[in-house]
């Protein structure tokens, strides 16, 4: 069925009630995904899937997809990363397939190995090992569109650990509803929903369906990072700050505001910089006519572009250092900044990336 915008826009709340399921689903939860998938650029997907861990928080959200998904008769995949990190992990993998069962949902298994070596730590080599799958899972299935059930909890948690690793805005953005990624799209609907709300749905789904949500222990281990801010600041701040959560979840939709309108400006600069996409380069002098903190901005755009990770402070300030003492004209001394696999460097006045053997 080809869904049109004009008939998704309207909240297909008749069709919704007809499901089976319904009763155990929370409107407002239905609404911000379909809210959310009506905000998509056109064309909208004609097929969907959601991360399903077999935590509450995404069973939850696998039930109200696939009661929303049948009101809009689109198909609804699945998708069960195994990450194999602990002996339980097969167990939840038959759960997960009984869920899916339930809600009448497809489900897609992907077992991933986890590089326990990469430098990263455990959570992060975890995360980049589940999106890697997601990115097999969604070439296999033609999807390109997958939900996952980020909620307010977690968005606050998220902007608490990027205040204390000192991130700017960009960084305090925490998570973005819409997040595209190497082939596919990752969509959060429930960033401003609190987990409360998903913990309800979860128990009437014990109850009714007779299916409980797996508990990971490493959710609540000090020894992560995020688990740490759980166990150890998390029950000091219900206790003396109430409400927390969606102040920081608001503080996250400022900054990502404010890093869209730097990204704007920066990119505005950098095209009155004689920018050249050719190779990549722009003119120095002009470079030096911007305030300090524009001459910033403009180079993590500049290097943004070309796929670079962003600089340390210590490294961006050396190199701006060297551009400013270099003459105008870049003819007295050659300037050579190593930057990942790149040297930034000054050619008769422009300001170029090269790439090392």
């Amino acid at each position: 069925m080809a869904v049109s915008r004009k008939f998704v826009r309207k909240f297909p709340l008749a069709q919704v009630h007809a499901h089976p399921l319904a009763e155990l689903c929370d409107v407002g939860l239905l609404q911000s995904i379909h809210t959310l998938y009506t905000n998509l650029p056109q064309p909208v997907p004609q097929q969907v899937a959601v991360a399903l861990s077999g935590g509450v928080d995404s069973a939850a959200l696998a039930l109200h997809m696939a009661v929303w998904a049948h009101a809009l008769e689109l198909p609804l995949h699945c998708f069960h990363v195994h990450h194999g990190l602990q002996e339980i992990a097969d167990q939840w993998s038959l759960h997960v397939q009984k869920l899916a069962s339930l809600i009448g949902a497809s489900i897609h298994i992907e077992r991933v190995n986890v590089d326990l070596l990469s430098g990263t730590g455990i959570e992060a080599a975890a995360r980049d090992a589940r999106y890697h799958a997601f990115q097999m899972l969604c070439q296999r299935t033609g999807v390109q569109h997958v939900f996952v059930a980020h909620h307010q909890d977690d968005q606050a948690e998220t902007v608490l650990l990027r205040l204390l690793r000192g991130s700017g805005p960009t960084g305090l953005g925490a998570m973005a509803p819409i997040s595209p990624r190497d082939g596919f799209t990752v969509l959060r609907p429930w960033l401003d929903i609190p987990r409360s709300r998903i913990v309800a749905v979860g128990e009437l789904m014990s109850q009714r369906l007779g299916w409980t949500a797996v508990q990971d222990s490493t959710n609540l281990n000090d020894d992560y990072t995020r688990g740490a801010v759980r166990e150890r600041l998390k029950p000091h701040l219900n206790e003396r700050w109430q409400g927390w959560q969606k102040i920081l979840t608001r503080h996250a939709k400022l900054s990502r505001d404010t890093a869209q309108l730097l990204e704007e400006v920066a990119a505005e600069d950098l095209q009155k910089l004689d920018y050249r996409k050719r190779d990549h380069s722009f003119d120095l002098k002009s470079w030096r006519e911007l305030s300090t903190v524009r001459q910033a901005q403009v180079i993590r755009h500049w290097l943004a572009l070309a796929g670079l990770k962003m600089p340390t402070e210590a490294r961006l300030d050396d190199m701006m250092r060297q551009m400013r003492t270099l003459h105008a004209l870049g003819f007295d001394r050659q300037m050579q900044v190593k930057h990942g696999a790149f040297y930034v460097i000054c050619r008769q006045g422009r300001v170029i990336l090269q790439q090392y053997a």
